[in-house]
């Protein structure tokens, strides 16, 4: 039997002390950190946690919002823990689901966490037509980068000299603004 944790932020620059103190009070033996939204259960930490967990294991999780963002993918994931004969405790709602009432709470609380989100997306969404309609909201800054830089490190990258992960470190570049960048060169290129 192991306690293993499951801790998630929803960005790269955010701390998880909090949550990183917890685990170790609690004598938690393996932790899995992501550090990306919950939105959606591909994330690389949270698949290899529900790879390594054994029967008679516990995951441990701060709370319900830490391990998942709405009530289906919470109630699959607890599916799946329960399958494979893993306890799941989420400390700040107590929740135990080797019990009948703690089963219920789970499925109250995951319905809880989805409505918080979708209110915190409804009021996002409802800040930014605000913000257009009084002319403040441009959306997001491109991002800067330098044309014949870029043409370098896209040459390296389609020869095999560098990674498209280099090409993209180097740039300053995220995935999905990487690959843009690469079509709309390409396209402007191949004509």
């Amino acid at each position: 039997m192991m306690k293993v944790g499951y801790i998630r932020v929803s960005t790269k620059e955010q701390n998880t002390a909090r949550q990183d103190k917890l685990m170790e009070q609690l004598g938690v033996e393996k932790v899995f950190i992501d550090r990306m939204s919950g939105k959606d259960t591909k994330r690389p930490e949270l698949k290899a946690m529900l790879s390594f967990v054994r029967e008679g294991d516990t995951v441990i999780v701060s709370e319900i919002a830490r391990f998942a963002r709405n009530t289906r993918d919470l109630l699959n994931l607890i599916d799946e823990l329960t399958k494979k004969g893993v306890q799941f405790e989420s400390q700040k709602e107590k929740i135990d689901t080797t019990t009948p009432t703690g089963q219920f709470m789970l499925t109250v609380f995951a319905a809880v966490a989805q409505l918080e989100r979708e209110y915190i997306l409804s009021r996002q969404r409802e800040g930014i037509e605000a913000a257009k309609e009084r002319g403040e909201y441009r959306g997001r800054k491109p991002i800067d980068v330098d044309g014949d830089q870029f043409a370098q490190e896209y040459k390296l990258w389609k020869s095999g000299q560098i990674t498209a992960v280099t090409a993209m470190k180097h740039l300053g570049l995220k995935p999905n603004t990487f690959y843009r960048r690469v079509k709309a060169y390409e396209e402007a290129h191949n004509n």
